[in-house]
């Protein structure tokens, strides 16, 4: 159903600066990816969201479509990040159906709770697999497209580019990895990891016109990680230790994402931009729901959250 527009963008953007435009997006169905989706459709773009959950996926794609009147939004379900041949088959559909690539989010991810004693090998595999080699997959599949269109809109950054922006890939992070997070220590990493890879893309293909950022969420109220990974009766004392006051709404991530696509990113290249109120700042006071050292030492399994490590990993 359709969303009031200020639930996923700020009313400063101009509409119709995408028009024309074609975003990917992977990770598309989530609550973060989606909305940064919308924002983008809303100001005329047309999207492809893909997944590997096929029912989830088209649904958010049909409920993205209607932030405009005759938007085009494929949602292609059954795609793993982890195999470069399912996002190499989704880029060509998306760029057959809707005739190009602009920009792309990498956005899949995947978490859970664990501390290193608990945590397996192919646990912490399965999460750099789908962060780091799932981001690198995805700008495998789709540098090709974003080069097409990164010559097409190139800037001198003097005038008003004639056909808009285009080139642009932004990178979905975090800032566990900044001061170090208990329980996390697999998401730290893998997150490092693609804040890497987006510099390495930056300075090898900016000289072709390609952007290459990040985006790094702090605590995002109403999200899968914020229900799936803390307390529900420890989130007020969470939101208390952002500077901000408050947790984040995912408005908040898709007005950085319309920044860093739009005319205003033209001359941001390799970066990180934290989008948090502040919270990492913080990170090393102590304000864990999971109490700093007594849960470590005790030995516990982490319990309460949906996001627990799973018997199978």
């Amino acid at each position: 159903m359709p969303l009031e527009k200020y639930q996923y963008m700020s009313d400063v953007w101009k509409d119709g600066i995408f028009d024309n435009k074609v975003v990917f997006c992977t990770g598309g169905a989530g609550s973060i990816c989606s909305a940064q989706v919308r924002a983008l459709v809303h100001l005329g773009a047309n999207a492809c969201i893909v997944g590997r959950n096929v029912p989830k996926t088209e649904r958010m794609a049909l409920d993205i479509a209607t932030a405009r009147p005759g938007a085009k939004v494929l949602g292609i379900g059954a795609v793993d990040v982890r195999k470069p041949e399912s996002l190499v088959a989704a880029a060509e559909r998306c760029v057959k159906e809707l005739g190009g690539i602009d920009f792309v989010i990498a956005g899949a991810a995947g978490n859970f709770l664990a501390p290193i004693s608990q945590l397996s090998a192919n646990a912490m595999k399965s999460v750099i697999d789908i962060d780091i080699l799932g981001s690198y997959n995805t700008v495998k599949a789709t540098l090709p497209h974003l080069l097409t269109s990164a010559a097409l809109h190139r800037t001198s950054g003097k005038t008003a580019p004639a056909n808009g922006t285009g080139g642009r890939i932004v990178f979905v992070s975090a800032t566990l990895h900044y001061a170090g997070t208990p329980l996390q220590s697999h998401v730290a990493v893998a997150k490092a990891g693609v804040d890497a890879m987006a510099v390495s893309v930056a300075i090898e293909q900016g000289p072709r016109g390609v952007t290459s950022n990040v985006i790094a969420p702090g605590p995002i109220a109403e999200t899968e990680g914020v229900a799936r990974l803390t307390k529900k009766e420890g989130r007020d004392k969470s939101a208390k230790a952002v500077p901000a006051g408050r947790f984040g709404t995912v408005k908040e991530i898709a007005d950085a994402t319309v920044y860093l696509f739009a005319d205003s990113g033209n001359f941001v290249n390799g970066e990180v931009l934290v989008v948090d109120g502040g919270a990492w700042h913080t990170a090393g006071l102590g304000n864990s729901q999971f109490e700093y050292p007594d849960f470590l030492l005790s030995g516990s399994a982490v319990t309460g959250v949906s996001g627990e490590k799973k018997a199978k990993l």
